[in-house]
């Protein structure tokens, strides 16, 4: 039991970044292009992240993973697909809050393109909130992938992942606790 969780850590572990890392992607983009572009681009956008906002992230997680079927990668995406508008919300908010700073407004005035303006000033001053979340999310990943797996939709059973050894483990709970236990407590 020790060594499949110890070796199910890289599954779990890279799942549960790899999931912060591609929501933090699409959403970052979504949102950045929102806040720049105003009108009716952020009008849309917006709707479109309205839409994946409306449903619990789980529910849809598992409505996506159930489509594209059970594979860790599959629950990684199937993840984003339901977390990336917590990134995009929070992108176009601190785009908007940054987009008629004293310096956006003097490299606009000097004659910079929309993308200079984005990429160079806007941008990096709304860095350190995303990649506060994305810390703080990574800890919720592993556990909504652990989830996954644990209702049969991550990993096949011979992969030591943590939410598939507590599947496999409640089978023996009352014969042998550890079985359960362990994984568990690495979640």
């Amino acid at each position: 039991v020790w060594s499949r969780v110890v070796h199910g850590t890289r599954y779990s572990l890279g799942a549960g970044l790899g999931t912060v890392i591609l929501s933090l992607l699409v959403g970052g983009i979504v949102g950045l292009v929102a806040g720049l572009a105003g009108g009716r681009v952020d009008s849309a956008l917006m709707r479109i992240t309205d839409v994946f906002l409306a449903f619990p992230y789980l529910a849809l997680a598992i409505a996506v993973g159930a489509i594209l079927g059970r594979n860790l990668a599959h629950a990684v995406i199937a993840l984003s697909v339901a977390w990336w508008p917590q990134y995009a919300r929070l992108m176009r908010g601190r785009a908007l809050a940054v987009r008629f700073v004293d310096f956006v407004e003097a490299a606009r005035a000097g004659g910079a393109r929309p993308v200079r303006i984005g990429l160079v000033h806007v941008l990096p001053n709304c860095v350190s909130p995303m990649l506060v979340k994305a810390s703080l999310d990574v800890g919720y990943a592993i556990l909504a992938v652990a989830g996954l797996s644990f209702l049969g939709l991550g990993v096949a059973p011979p992969t030591p992942e943590w939410g598939a050894l507590v599947s496999t483990g409640r089978n023996y709970m009352f014969r042998a606790w550890w079985y359960l236990t362990f994984p568990g407590l690495a979640i």
